[in-house]
């Protein structure tokens, strides 16, 4: 296993790991609590924390992440036969696919329903209700990819030597 490959699968690593942590939390207690408080104050947060995510912080960690972790599967199908490639190739896609990919198509969809209604509007209340069923399913699924990517990622790290 070489430096980049090494250095790579770390990065991704890290980054799997405090995306699987924000994830977690989504789904553990933040979207219960918003469930609790009255439905137009549980839309309301959450449209605004769909506005605030947008940041140069998460976005660099979430995008950056399916960049390395792009360039980590690369590198394991060069480095078949390693043996680190499996779990490095295993890690990789669990977050490309698992993360990335169900983020957009499926949770960003379902944001920008969201963020169509208004918060007041008593209609709005059946939008709510599913976003919060399927948004929270969808992120778990999320969590347990990106979780997974590192885990895969670690075990890796560790084959490899």
């Amino acid at each position: 296993m070489n430096f980049v490959t090494t250095a790579s699968a770390a990065l991704a690593l890290l980054g799997s790991a405090l995306i699987a942590g924000v994830f977690f939390a989504f789904s553990s207690f933040i979207m219960k609590a918003l469930a609790r408080v009255p439905s137009h104050e549980g839309i309301a947060s959450m449209q605004s924390i769909n506005v605030v995510v947008l940041n140069p912080s998460f976005l660099g960690v979430f995008m950056g992440t399916t960049a390395i972790s792009v360039l980590v599967a690369v590198l394991a199908v060069k480095g078949w036969g390693t043996p680190s490639a499996p779990y490095f190739l295993a890690g990789a896609l669990l977050y490309v696919i698992g993360t990335f990919l169900v983020t957009g198509l499926g949770n960003v969809p379902l944001n920008d329903q969201l963020a169509a209604v208004s918060a007041t509007d008593p209609a709005a209340v059946a939008v709510w209700e599913h976003y919060l069923e399927r948004w929270t399913l969808l992120n778990t699924i999320r969590t347990i990819a990106a979780a997974g990517a590192a885990l895969a990622l670690t075990y890796g790290l560790i084959k490899g030597g």
